[in-house]
């Protein structure tokens, strides 16, 4: 950055479900503080990622997938957009090179009135005589920068780094360098747990998921103890979490007690049950347990 003035500010980042947004925030921040997984609304929360490098800092506000919610916890993901779109410095929205339908809202971000990014993603998915045609499309939609990117390979991902910082206002450092997320600790080891969910288990089962952390209690100054409730929807459901002789469940907590453990830099024992709660992305009292929807 030069001499130049200190350049810090807030970057939403927009998009159609599992697309890549949080590959490409936990990307820039160079450490995972958004969970991701081949699940459509995969994200529920609005999240930040704090990105910090010499003379600038850049705060990602990942969100939940665009979508028609159909839910009260789908509706809940998108006023959470709608919030993220406030007050920022600029918008990065995120398309599947591999997924056409995944332009269909890009309006969305043009009706923003800030500097206005368009990622590309999984652009090593697509064949180069493929991709040319639809860069060259997506460079008439009206951003001011297209950039094909691999968020999983880490190709132009630092183009578009410069990009974005280039536009940033001069400002303030609004986080601590060592800081990297607003997450607590405790709702990070809830999606992490729900992350191990969602990649092992079977397509009818994942939109149904829910965590709530019950307990975290050091035990010694290498030990915590992790007490964690699984939801689910259906009684059906349950035993497919549980698994034979609990296969699927250890594996879970098996996975996550792995990335716990480096999250919080010591061991845990997690403990993990299996409850039902039918219909509850429906219920705002459900909703409010597991964090959704704040206590008024």
């Amino acid at each position: 950055m030069d001499n130049k003035a200190f350049r810090s500010g807030f970057v939403a980042i927009l998009g159609a479900p599992n697309v890549g947004k949080s590959s490409i925030m936990n990307r820039f921040v160079g450490e995972k503080v958004a969970i991701v997984s081949n699940r459509p609304q995969t994200t529920r929360t609005k999240i930040l990622g704090v990105a910090s490098r010499e003379g600038v800092q850049v705060v990602f506000v990942d969100t939940p997938g665009i979508h028609r919610p159909r839910t009260r916890l789908g509706e809940y993901m998108m006023s959470t957009v709608k919030e993220a779109e406030e007050g920022v410095d600029a918008v990065l929205f995120v398309v599947d090179a591999t997924r056409p339908g995944t332009m269909d809202s890009m309006g969305e971000a043009l009706k923003m009135n800030c500097p206005k990014f368009l990622a590309v993603n999984k652009m090593d998915a697509v064949k180069a005589d493929a991709l040319m045609p639809l860069l060259q499309k997506l460079n008439d939609a009206g951003f001011d920068e297209v950039v094909p990117v691999s968020a999983l390979r880490g190709k132009n991902m630092d183009t578009l780094w410069d990009l974005i910082c280039e536009k940033m206002p001069e400002g303030p450092k609004y986080f601590p360098d060592d800081m990297m997320t607003d997450q607590p600790e405790q709702v990070m080891c809830a999606e992490i747990i729900r992350e191990k969910a969602l990649r092992s288990l079977s397509e009818e089962v994942p939109h149904g998921i829910g965590v709530e952390m019950l307990a975290m209690n050091k035990l010694s100054e290498d030990l915590m103890e992790i007490h964690a409730n699984v939801y689910c929807e259906k009684e059906s459901h349950k035993s497919i979490i549980i698994g034979k002789h609990a296969s699927m469940l250890k594996k879970i907590g098996t996975e996550a007690r792995q990335d716990i453990e480096r999250l919080i830099g010591m061991r845990v024992m997690l403990q993990l049950w299996v409850k039902v709660r039918e219909d509850w992305r429906n219920k705002t009292g459900d909703l409010k347990t597991l964090g959704y929807v704040k206590e008024d």
